[in-house]
């Protein structure tokens, strides 16, 4: 369990932060810019102190200001993983982790081999640094961020500097240290989609307040968040793969209640997969559609509605076998299906939508 409480004053900005947070996994601090995610970042580092401090860490006191306690950042077991790699330019790739490494009380190679092994950089510790391209800079910075030994990893929008494809790049080594390392991560992004794609827990930040803290499939899910995500509404829906359709290059997942039909390449049976279904993606019919183009059909019920940011649209919450999900339709949609709380419906969700999948940890 992670626990932080702090008051910060400034001028333009204030906040007040209590926070309970999962002691493992991926917590996402997510917000519009200037909402306060760095600020947090950095007073779990220690590199700002502020008024009413407290901080827990799976166990070990770092700050409680009522009793004068304080152990300085070079005292805290973190890694911290910044937007720029910032690796020493004069030294190799090996260097840059060496350097750490001799300045950690484990300098076995199972280690160092181990995180090279982690983010597959084992090829590239000869090189110099200003021949990287943006990601593979970026796996070295979390590479050395690790050789520290962390009992927290701190991550503030490490990749916000790279394109999309240098993204896709980094994510699939994230996921490798979310799934293998039984370390908390704080992960702060305005990118829905990393998010999304990685996140155990979601504390949602406005203007210095926590609008919202839980898991990330039923924060996401939230209708009355649905604004200050700044993003299209939509939710996690967690499945099995049952079934592989090869020819048509399409895998089966058992998920809220349904068979998903999702573009991706084979995989074992068994293995879980995560679908981020964005509520615009979601239409809705009252009776079994027949003769469709659309693949995944889902039997749901209405559970709530709520006013979308456009005055012509309303976003309905529905539960499908225990899941939730969103749909984002016109209020004369809403209106000539005489749609009303409990009422039965089909969401459809055409398979090429379902984009940001991952395997499950």
């Amino acid at each position: 369990m992670i626990k932080l409480g702090c008051d910060v004053a400034r001028t333009g900005f204030s906040m007040h932060v209590d926070l309970a947070l999962p002691g493992r996994g991926v917590t996402a601090l997510f917000g519009h810019s200037g909402s306060g995610k760095t600020t947090i970042l950095r007073a779990v580092a220690g590199l700002e102190r502020h008024a009413n401090g407290y901080l827990e860490v799976n166990g070990a006191l770092w700050q409680d200001d009522a009793r004068g306690l304080f152990v300085p950042t070079h005292q805290r077991a973190l890694g911290y993983v910044f937007q720029e790699a910032s690796l020493f330019t004069h030294l190799s790739v090996r260097g840059n982790l060496d350097f750490v490494l001799k300045r950690t009380t484990n300098k076995g190679t199972a280690l160092f081999d181990h995180v090279l092994a982690l983010l597959g950089i084992e090829h590239l510790l000869e090189r110099a640094t200003p021949d990287l391209s943006g990601g593979e800079r970026q796996r070295v910075a979390i590479a050395r961020a690790l050789l520290t030994q962390p009992t927290i990893l701190l991550m503030d929008e490490p990749l916000a500097a790279l394109d999309a494809r240098r993204k896709e790049e980094v994510l699939p080594y994230l996921e490798r240290i979310h799934a293998e390392l039984d370390i908390p991560m704080l992960y702060v992004s305005h990118a829905a989609e990393e998010v999304a794609r990685l996140a155990d827990h979601v504390v949602l930040l406005g203007n210095g307040k926590v609008l919202a803290s839980g898991p990330a499939a039923d924060t996401l899910a939230r209708l009355d968040l649905a604004d200050g995500l700044a993003i299209d509404a939509g939710v996690l829906v967690e499945g099995v793969v049952h079934g592989i359709d090869a020819a048509y290059g399409l895998v089966h997942l058992q998920a809220a209640g349904a068979t998903w039909y999702v573009a991706h390449a084979a995989l074992a049976l068994g293995t879980q997969l995560r679908l981020r279904v964005l509520a615009r993606d979601v239409s809705l019919a009252l009776a079994r559609p027949e003769d469709s183009s659309v693949l995944n059909l889902v039997q749901a019920k209405v559970v709530a509605t709520w006013p979308a940011n456009t005055p012509a649209h309303v976003i309905v919450k529905l539960d499908a076998a225990g899941t939730a999900l969103l749909a984002r339709i016109t209020r004369r949609s809403y209106d000539q299906l005489h749609l009303e709380i409990g009422k039965p419906v089909w969401a459809q969700v055409k398979a090429v939508a379902l984009l940001s999948i991952k395997p499950g940890p």
